[in-house]
């Protein structure tokens, strides 16, 4: 099967879900939706659960992909900080799976994969993975947290310099999250970051 094929399939199945609960989403509908036949949907994923896990990875993977896109942006180390932190916080207001895995809520009207992996006989690469363990809410916020240090350490940094600076990105993250739950009044995400990072500074 083709990747473009098979993306058809995630969005359809995205586009599914923002209308009815995962539940009440038929995999006939998903295939007709992308344009191919049940039988392809069940030889791509397996069934409706491996639809599921694919479904999670990709939004997991699109929200990494957003926070490395951050971290590369122009500016210095807070600005990218804070659009890391920026796309976090949209990432999980605008996206039910994102939010789920960001802090492990998953309501009635999501799929719920267990994070473990399961045992698969898809031959297809991209569904093995699918299949494998999916990030819990304290492994994808260290992925975040790990990977902001290692793109805003200064060249020469001591180890004690970087456990330092891992610890402050980590606090920003955790702060976008809380922004998700309840956002700030009168003041933008921005600034409380940049707040946090002043404070830090000064300590």
């Amino acid at each position: 099967m083709m990747p473009a094929a098979r993306e058809s399939l995630l969005d359809a199945a995205r586009a599914a879900l923002g209308s009815r609960p995962w539940s009440a989403v038929r995999m006939v509908d998903v295939a007709a939706a992308a344009g191919v036949s049940r039988q392809t949907l069940y030889n791509e994923f397996g069934g409706k659960d491996g639809l599921a896990r694919a479904l999670v990875r990709k939004e997991a993977d699109g929200y990494l992909a957003g926070v490395e896109r951050a971290l590369a942006g122009p500016g210095g180390p807070r600005e990218r900080l804070t659009a890391a932190a920026e796309w976090t916080a949209a990432a999980a207001r605008g996206g039910v799976l994102v939010r789920a895995l960001l802090t492990g809520c998953w309501s009635e009207r999501l799929p719920a994969p267990v994070l473990s992996a399961v045992p698969s006989s898809c031959a297809v690469p991209a569904q093995r993975r699918a299949d494998g363990p999916l990030p819990s809410p304290g492994d994808l916020l260290a992925t975040v947290r790990d990977r902001a240090a290692a793109a805003l350490a200064e060249p020469g940094a001591t180890g004690a310099d970087r456990a330092e600076l891992a610890g402050v990105c980590e606090l920003v993250f955790r702060l976008a999250l809380s922004c998700v739950a309840a956002p700030p009044h009168g003041t933008g995400l921005a600034d409380l970051v940049h707040g946090l990072l002043h404070r830090h500074q000064a300590a």
